[in-house]
């Protein structure tokens, strides 16, 4: 495992594979681990194009490996000698996550065990949990899944659970909804804030708060965590607070802040269209699932992640949204 320089607070040496690194959390938490002192190798369907695509760290270089995460052996050989596993992977286009998203998680356990006992860790998300019942998130919270997808994130995190019986730990690092550079895939570049930037769409309703996570500031969290490895336990849970926005107003203007746009409009998102189109399934039916968690307030309480590392990282709202907008 890799040690702690208490001077500087940065992890000094040890290996980490990062599954998912062409992603948003993936790629922030690959970038985290390199300038903490990491080794850190990432999975990739085609690693030479990865390689190619990857923009890069001026704290070292990421060691790409060609393989796919639903090869258990692919995961197994690119996972050796590593202390930690990062599973921030999805199958491409989200395409069948239903089925595959269970055996994936089977494939790094596997390849953990292999590795020696490998730590494991998993960004957890709100699903798991009825936004109407809990409005405060906490490690502790019981899960009472709303969704289809909400009930195999469950089972995916008993699995999680079972395997660090079983000599396997594991982290789950639990957030909002993600903005920041290299989140394209995220409510905020897809909804909120979609390019070219026209309008401000807002998914909540009128009054309703909501949790932000800024990608950078949750990846250096993450990059905290793993380097203090021997503060967790075998299972471990913990909430990423973010920025909270306690009426839905706060993030929309900011952004015209930011912008230098105080006249840009406003509009609500139109969930009475995806509710109309649900019954025919598809893309409509998988976002009608998520509307509750736009409707309540859901806040995450990160009481333990303040226990393991003093603090959280807090990038101020506006340099934050500078950066997502890559602006001077």
């Amino acid at each position: 495992m890799a040690g702690i320089d208490t001077e500087r607070g940065k992890t000094m040496g040890g290996t980490a594979l990062v599954l998912g690194a062409t992603g948003g959390i993936g790629g922030a938490v690959a970038r985290a681990l390199l300038e903490d002192g990491w080794a850190v190798r990432a999975l990739a369907r085609d690693g030479e194009a990865a390689e190619a695509r990857w923009t890069g760290s001026p704290h070292g270089r990421l060691v790409w490996t060609t393989g796919d995460a639903l090869h258990g052996e692919d995961v197994a050989r690119a996972a050796e000698g590593a202390a930690f596993i990062v599973h921030a992977v999805n199958p491409p286009g989200y395409r069948n996550w239903d089925r595959v998203v269970l055996p994936m998680i089977d494939n790094s356990i596997a390849a953990a065990r292999r590795a020696g006992g490998a730590r494991i860790v998993l960004p957890g998300t709100i699903y798991n949990f009825d936004p109407a019942r809990c409005p405060i998130v906490g490690s502790d919270t019981p899960q009472t899944p709303l969704t289809r997808k909400g009930r195999i994130r469950v089972a995916l995190e008993d699995r999680l659970s079972q395997a660090a019986r079983e000599g396997v730990p594991s982290l789950i690092v639990r957030a909002g909804d993600f903005f920041g550079p290299g989140a394209p895939q995220s409510w905020f570049a897809q909804v909120l804030a979609r390019d070219p930037l026209k309008r401000i769409v807002v998914p909540g309703g009128p009054g309703i708060g909501h949790s932000w996570a800024y990608l950078p500031d949750l990846a250096r969290s993450v990059a905290g965590l793993m380097g203090r490895a021997d503060r967790l336990a075998a299972f471990e849970r913990v909430q990423f607070a973010g920025y909270w926005d306690p009426d839905g107003t706060a993030l929309p203007s900011a952004v015209r802040r930011v912008i230098g746009r105080p006249d840009l409009p406003i509009r609500r998102f139109p969930w009475w269209l995806i509710r109309m189109l649900a019954p025919f399934g598809g893309f409509p039916r998988e976002l009608a699932e998520i509307e509750p968690y736009w409707r309540h307030p859901q806040r995450l309480d990160n009481a333990r992640l303040l226990a393991l590392l003093g603090d959280e990282p807090r990038t101020p709202l506006d340099a934050a949204l500078r950066a997502t907008f890559a602006l001077a």
